[in-house]
């Protein structure tokens, strides 16, 4: 094998996996409704649209950017999401693998972690393009470069450098242009980057404070960039708004101790598996694994805090934790493969992997299978999206009052308003939004969108005074349309009155 072709052997190697694995995510044009919001950022981005400014929300822009960017190169479509979280999550499993072998492990365990990390993601609602998914990679990076910072220090006496600093912020800087809550990896990676070296010695507390400064420049220098950008073009109050008072509104609506406890519990009943050889890793291991297992109950500590600390314990939150518990489950993994087959661990190792591929893939495809949208049946949000296009004119202003955000995009549909999201703007977190949301559902109402979209299956998502605002424009402005089933009920496309289709 060539140079070359080693160097290329484990990318090529991640992304095949990728396909594999997360084959189902191109059945469905929904998996988490999340990614249609960012789906509609997107595209008013390529038009021309700033996040925020054309189309709001409270997440950071990096999703929405990552998406126009792979909506740029595949087309306006679906299929472009997913091809960006299958080569996410290849890059990610990529730099699990190279971390373990910086760490002193062996290349066919590096392969174990990232492959583990790979296969495991269509768990959760893994298999959607999220922000969990898009930020893995370089959260990855980062804690590579520490634990290389970190071995330097430890087996060399080689203090690290600012260069090395601004190395492992950069990758954390972007992260948190994704999402915000990477605060708590991001402070690993600069704790397991100094911390080895100022506890044997080789720099002092003044250097420690000196690194911490530059580290926390590097990362904010992403964030800062684009806050002159939208304060070059007057939208500064919009970005700081959605980034910093909107998380603290959005806090007050916390799950309640025993609803977060059923969330964690479920979740960690679908990751059982990895987090017994997780466990299994940790039991006396090898001094060369130390580090690593170290680091990786360090990094799954941090990933945990992430996932807690927005208090709404939602299923893709637990993604977060999956790049931790691939590299300390593929360590693990190792060691049953070598203790069931000394001579020849391997092949064991191999079949444990493909073992634990095929139940993650099985435990999300059964019920896609069952249910048989996108294969034997038409997929709902495809269906509505054409029912709409077949209603109204394309380009037309249309509120997707309790549905999915994505079937604007599939439809070729104009949202009537910069407030797209459902939940926020027609659901329970209305005090989310920085304007008042009825008075802005009575604004779009008054100027009669096209057609009005409605999940007759989740009406209890809607606020009360929302539910009536809407039934009232429809009985007096507009008649059905069309109607699609859905698994909890029809979804109903209603045109406004005298509008030709």
């Amino acid at each position: 094998m060539t140079a070359a072709a080693r160097i290329l052997a484990v990318p090529a190697l991640m992304l095949a996996a990728s396909v594999l694995c997360r084959s189902m995510a191109f059945v469905p044009a929904v998996i988490d409704t999340d990614v249609g919001l960012y789906m509609v950022q997107a595209r008013a981005w390529l038009a021309g649209g700033w996040p925020f400014v054309a189309a709001w929300d409270m997440h950071p822009p990096g999703a929405p950017a990552l998406v126009a960017l792979a909506m740029a190169l595949f087309g306006e479509t679906v299929l472009a999401v997913r091809l960006l979280g299958i080569v996410a999550v290849a890059l990610t499993g990529w730099a699990l693998s190279a971390l373990v072998r910086a760490g002193g492990g062996t290349s066919v365990q590096g392969l174990a972690a990232g492959l583990l990390y790979v296969v495991h993601t269509p768990l959760l609602t893994g298999l959607e393009t999220n922000t969990e998914i898009l930020f893995a990679p370089f959260v990855a990076a980062s804690m590579l470069l520490a634990l290389r910072a970190a071995v330097r220090a430890l087996d060399h006496a080689a203090a690290p450098r600012v260069r090395d600093i601004a190395a492992i912020g950069m990758p954390i800087g972007l992260a948190l242009v994704i999402k915000q809550i990477v605060v708590f990896e991001g402070s690993l990676a600069f704790a397991a980057a100094v911390l080895p070296a100022w506890r044997h010695g080789v720099i002092g507390l003044r250097r420690v404070l000196m690194l911490a400064a530059a580290y926390a420049a590097v990362c904010a220098a992403p964030m800062l960039l684009l806050a002159l950008a939208y304060a070059a073009q007057g939208a500064f109050g919009d970005l700081w708004d959605a980034l910093v008072r909107a998380p603290l509104r959005y806090s007050g609506g916390r799950l309640a101790a025993g609803e977060a406890a059923w969330a964690v519990i479920a979740a960690l009943l679908a990751l059982a598996l990895p987090i017994g050889l997780a466990t299994g890793a940790t039991l006396r291991p090898p001094p060369q694994g130390r580090r690593l297992v170290a680091l990786g109950w360090a990094w799954l500590g941090a990933a945990a805090l992430g996932i807690a600390a927005p208090g709404m314990f939602f299923q893709h939150y637990f993604v977060m934790a999956l790049p931790p518990l691939g590299l300390l489950a593929g360590l693990g993994a190792w060691r049953v493969a070598a203790a069931l087959r000394p001579a020849a661990p391997v092949p064991t190792l191999a079949a444990i992997v493909a073992l634990l591929a095929f139940l993650a893939w099985r435990d999300d495809a059964v019920p896609r299978l069952q249910a048989g949208f996108g294969l034997a049946r038409a997929d709902p949000p495809r269906a509505v999206a054409a029912a709409l296009a077949a209603a109204v004119p394309r380009g037309s202003p249309v509120l997707v009052a309790n549905y999915h955000p994505v079937v604007l995009v599939l439809a070729g549909m104009e949202a009537p308003s910069r407030f797209v999201f459902p939940a926020q703007l027609t659901g329970h977190f209305g005090a989310v939004l920085p304007v008042e949301a009825d008075a802005e559902l009575a604004r779009i109402l008054g100027e009669r969108p096209a057609a009005i979209v409605v999940d007759r299956g989740w009406m209890h998502t809607l606020r009360p005074s929302a539910s009536a605002a809407i039934e009232a424009a429809l009985a007096r402005d507009y008649v059905l349309a069309a109607e699609v089933a859905e698994q909890r009920g029809p979804v109903q496309i209603w045109r406004r009155r005298g509008l030709d289709g």
